[in-house]
């Protein structure tokens, strides 16, 4: 039977840090499915999707902790229940730029209102670097969504006009990714 697990792991950064979480994966032969890792401030993240053969949880858990005793390394692990999901349409994908500058809420009112409208997040970055000109904080993020079947981006983009509008920020609706 195959298990399939998400971990999250940060440490603080420094060469090796991948090798160091990665290593419990292979050494328990589990198999690396989808990941994202990046550096925050000083932190590295990772969030990681893979499937092992049989019950591997309590030795893994038992990884995760040796991780902490001995890299400094917080690492938290979930098993997946139910089967993998089916490929869907790429139709329904929209990309939502933002760009303004740096305040609270942004990410808040902005999910909300697509929450509201049944638009899932599938992948969200955002940054916040100094304008050119400036030095003012800009916010710039990019929000991957797959819109419902009766998800109209006309309307999406008319609303999200006024959460644009009460927040002072830019924000375009493209199809794709």
């Amino acid at each position: 039977m195959e298990t399939r697990f998400i971990m999250t792991a940060f440490g603080e950064d420094r060469p090796g840090i991948v090798a160091d979480v990665t290593r419990m994966l292979y050494e328990n032969g589990c198999n690396l499915e989808d990941s994202t890792m990046t550096l925050l401030a000083d932190e590295f993240s990772l969030i990681l999707l893979f499937s092992c053969k049989g019950d591997l949880e309590e030795a893994l858990s038992r990884e995760c902790r040796r991780l902490e005793r001995e890299k400094g390394i917080s690492a938290f692990l979930r098993p997946l229940k139910g089967p993998r999901m089916e490929r869907r349409d790429e139709s329904d994908l929209w990309t939502v730029h933002v760009e303004g500058v740096d305040q609270a809420g942004i990410v808040y009112k902005i999910s909300r209102f697509l929450a509201d409208r049944a638009v899932n997040i599938i992948d969200l970055k955002s940054q916040v670097q100094p304008s050119p000109e400036s030095g003012t904080a800009m916010y710039l993020m990019d929000i991957h969504v797959r819109a419902p079947a009766e998800a109209s981006m006309q309307s999406v983009e008319r609303g999200l006009a006024k959460v644009a509008d009460e927040l002072h920020v830019d924000i375009t609706v493209s199809k794709g990714r």
